[in-house]
C-alpha cells in the first residue's frame, strides 16, 4: 500500500489541511492518508496549544465522512516532544515492509527540513510530498540537497492546491466571535462554538 501521513498541530484542523491531504491522495493514488495531531509540538512555543483531546476530537469530526482519511494518536500517546522521525518509524512498524509512506508537508516546512530532528533518517524511511504555500517560493532542490544529501530523489513537488488558510487567523476570528464557517468543516465550527475554544 501507499500510505500518506499528514502531521500538524491541527489547532484547529481546517479545510486547507483536508485539501492538502486529498490532493496528495489523488495525485499519488494513496490508499489512505493518516492525520497525526502533535502531542507536544516542538515548533509551536509562541502560543498555548489547545489540549490534545480537543484537537483530536476536532480532527475526528473533520474526517468522519471520508473513506480515505483516518486519525492516529501515536504522537499524543507518546511522552515528550513530537518528532516526525519517531512518528514515521512507529508508523512504519505498523505496516508491511513492502508498503510505502509518503509524508505530506508544505513548501515552507520543506525549506526548513534541514533543521528538523534527524532529517536524513526521515527521507530514508519515507518519501516527501510537498504542497505549495502562498508566499513561499518554489523549493530550491539544489540548496536542499546541500543540507540533506539524497533529498531530491525522495521528494514529490505538487503544484496545487494553493490554499491561504491559517489556523492562527481562525483562532483570531473565533476569539472575536466572527464566523469561521468558510474555513473549517461545519462539525468543527460547531465544536469550537460549543466548547468556547479560542475565546479566552
Amino acid at each position: 500500500m501507499k500510505i500518506g501521513v499528514l502531521g500538524g498541530t491541527f489547532d484547529p484542523v481546517h479545510l486547507g489541511h483536508l485539501m492538502m491531504a486529498e490532493e496528495a491522495r489523488a495525485s499519488l493514488d494513496l490508499s489512505e492518508v493518516i492525520m497525526v495531531p502533535a502531542g507536544q509540538p516542538v515548533l509551536k512555543p509562541s502560543y498555548k496549544v489547545t489540549p490534545p483531546e480537543q484537537r483530536l476530537q476536532m480532527l475526528r469530526l473533520a474526517v468522519a465522512d471520508s473513506p480515505y482519511f483516518r486519525v492516529s494518536t501515536v504522537e499524543i500517546d507518546r511522552q515528550g516532544p513530537s518528532y516526525t522521525v519517531d512518528t514515521i518509524a512507529e508508523l512504519r512498524g505498523q505496516y508491511g515492509s513492502g508498503d510505502e509512506i509518503f509524508f505530506i508537508l508544505g513548501w515552507d516546512s520543506l525549506a526548513q527540513l534541514a533543521g528538523w530532528w534527524e532529517p536524513a533518517r526521515i527521507i530514508e524511511m519515507c518519501c516527501l510530498v510537498a504542497v505549495p504555500r502562498p508566499g513561499w517560493p518554489h523549493p530550491d532542490l539544489k540548496a536542499l540537497e546541500a543540507g540533506i544529501p539524497g533529498i531530491s530523489q525522495r521528494v514529490v513537488l505538487l503544484k496545487k492546491p494553493l490554499i491561504d488558510i491559517s489556523a492562527s487567523d481562525i483562532r483570531e476570528l473565533a476569539a472575536r466571535g466572527a464566523s469561521i464557517d468558510h474555513f473549517v468543516p461545519r462539525p468543527v465550527a460547531e465544536y469550537i462554538r460549543e466548547n468556547k475554544l479560542y475565546t479566552g
